[in-house]
């Protein structure tokens, strides 16, 4: 067979388009943000750093397709609003998702014996700790270390209470939805929709 009959993805000569194409591609990956390239899906995802969610897996996500935070018991938090503002003021996110979860390590104690807890590793009064340390321009002010680590009740109502904080508050301007991330069953529910527990009482 003659070199003329091989089969080519671009007329001769132009064999650069595709290379060009893919050096573009590369370019505004890394430097999307001084583009002002947001992400795939307009995303940021708010949500618990247990190491048993798989946030992009329950969600659908790929690489580049959200933004995504990770705290403690997916709390919304001074740093959440900070971080939430700003990306949906300057990289043009609108959607704003909330992930929490079953059996959350952040429901594991009442908040007192958290707080003695924390004593103990201070060597008395948490008073005199510093919340912020390493970052004095983003201190949270005031606040007590008591109230800072407050545990949860109930993962329903602390995701819709999360939800309500986001949408609420006048600097953050995107749609917003919560899920719980039931660890049991590796699925998603809407907050209150706990559907083993109707399923399985007897409806008089």
């Amino acid at each position: 067979m003659s070199g003329g009959d091989h089969d080519h993805d671009h007329e001769p000569g132009h064999h650069h388009e595709g290379v060009d194409a893919g050096v573009e591609a590369r370019d505004d990956w890394a430097r999307r943000r001084r583009k002002g390239i947001p992400t795939d899906k307009q995303l940021l995802v708010v949500a618990c750093m247990d190491e048993r969610i798989p946030v992009e897996e329950a969600l659908g996500l790929d690489l580049g397709d959200a933004q995504i935070y990770r705290n403690a018991g997916g709390k919304v938090t001074d740093d959440v609003i900070r971080s939430a503002a700003l990306t949906t003021q300057f990289f043009d996110t609108e959607e704003i998702i909330v992930v929490n979860h079953t059996d959350c390590g952040m429901m594991s104690a009442p908040d007192d014996a958290v707080v003695e807890g924390l004593e103990a590793a201070a060597g008395g009064s948490l008073d005199d700790v510093a919340l912020d340390p390493s970052l004095p321009d983003l201190t949270i002010g005031d606040a007590a270390v008591a109230d800072w680590v407050r545990m949860t009740d109930d993962i329903d109502e602390a995701c819709a209470a999360q939800v309500r904080y986001l949408e609420e508050h006048p600097l953050i301007d995107a749609t917003v939805h919560g899920y719980i991330y039931e660890v049991e069953s590796g699925h998603l529910r809407h907050p209150g929709g706990r559907i083993a527990e109707e399923i399985s009482t007897r409806v008089e």
